[in-house]
């Protein structure tokens, strides 16, 4: 077996999280570490040792994708690892608590036998080495954000009186596919009129009208990277409650990304965004966070919001999203992703504004 640097990083964890070894559930993380794309398995990291426990659907695949693992044929059920992890020999297990369901957590220690190892709850430790992006997981994540930039270049046309949400929302996906998406990253948003008002609007058969806000929040998944997009759009001409909101959406966005730099916090970039909206009377209508982490989850390190204490470093890649809502009229929601770069953001997203 080859060195691993994921699989290093992750083992220089272990003595601060007091563990011996840890148990990876979380499938982002799987396949973060082994590159393993089956939808089903378990990995097993100890000081020496790198298990992928999978069923006999993927166990070729797993041969294939994780040469830095030994594979293990097993039921697929977290019960099944009991043996596997006494062959093991190790004291102290971490699980990812933040993962595991309770029913799992329970299965998996009847599973053990009383000489077996102390498991030991263990968060972020996989998620933490994940926030910070190496240069191919970057340029993965770039193709992502050009994907849904195109798409939506294509289809902005047709965001006009008549159309339904539903169709627009289709006529994107259809775009992404084309342009090269693996998948659609999330369900896509798309709230005309008062629907712009409910941040995860689901799609409908809301006829646009004229002088609509319409808000898009897309996503294109690309090689397992995702993107994260949002643009809201005036039909027919804008009026000036419009332009107020949107206008000043578009000045607490510019504010965050011209603020951004290593070793502030998340809240503090958050901070900047929400005094200014704030400031201009819409403190109370900006009720989500201001960003997170994009990456192999559309959602996840570092968390960009008013309680964060994640330390922003160079390398990570986070949205920057302020929005406006009010009930009875709708929403503007701008949305980029940056990444940390010379010591300042640099702005993927290439869509118009």
């Amino acid at each position: 077996m080859t060195s691993n640097p994921r699989l290093e990083a992750l083992r220089d964890r272990f003595d601060p999280a007091g563990v011996d070894g840890i148990l990876i559930s979380a499938p982002e993380n799987r396949r973060y570490l082994s590159g393993f794309t089956g939808s089903s398995g378990f990995l097993l990291v100890t000081g020496d040792q790198a298990v992928l426990a999978t069923d006999f659907r993927y166990v070729e695949q797993a041969g294939q994708q994780s040469q830095d693992f030994r594979v293990q044929k097993v039921a697929g059920r977290i019960s099944e690892l009991g043996e596997v992890i006494a062959r093991m020999n190790v004291g102290r297990l971490g699980f990812e608590s933040d993962h595991m369901s309770v029913a799992d957590h329970q299965a998996l220690g009847e599973s053990l036998q009383s000489a077996g190892p102390t498991l030991v709850a263990t968060t972020g430790i996989v998620d933490e080495l994940r926030a910070v992006k190496e240069p191919a997981e970057l340029a993965l994540i770039e193709k992502a954000v050009e994907i849904a930039d195109t798409a939506l270049g294509r289809i902005a046309p047709a965001v006009e009186p008549g159309t339904t949400e539903k169709y627009i929302a289709w006529e994107i996906e259809k775009a992404m596919r084309e342009l090269g998406a693996d998948a659609i990253a999330f369900d896509i948003i798309v709230g005309a009129g008062p629907n712009g008002a409910l941040p995860h609007h689901k799609a409908d058969d809301t006829v646009i009208q004229p002088g609509d806000a319409v808000v898009i929040d897309m996503g294109a998944t690309y090689e397992g990277y995702r993107s994260d997009l949002t643009r809201t759009f005036a039909v027919g001409e804008p009026d000036d409650d419009f332009h107020k909101v949107y206008d000043t959406v578009l000045g607490a966005q510019t504010a965050a990304e011209e603020a951004v730099r290593p070793g502030m916090e998340g809240q503090e970039l958050d901070a900047v965004a929400r005094d200014f909206i704030a400031e201009a009377g819409y403190g109370e209508y900006f009720g989500h966070s201001l960003g997170h982490g994009v990456g192999l989850a559309v959602h996840e390190r570092p968390r960009v919001t008013s309680a964060s204490q994640d330390v922003l470093e160079e390398g990570m890649v986070f949205t920057i999203e302020p929005g406006i809502y009010l009930p009875g009229w709708g929403g503007v929601r701008i949305e980029d992703i940056v990444t940390i770069e010379n010591g300042r953001a640099r702005v993927l997203t290439r869509s118009s504004k």
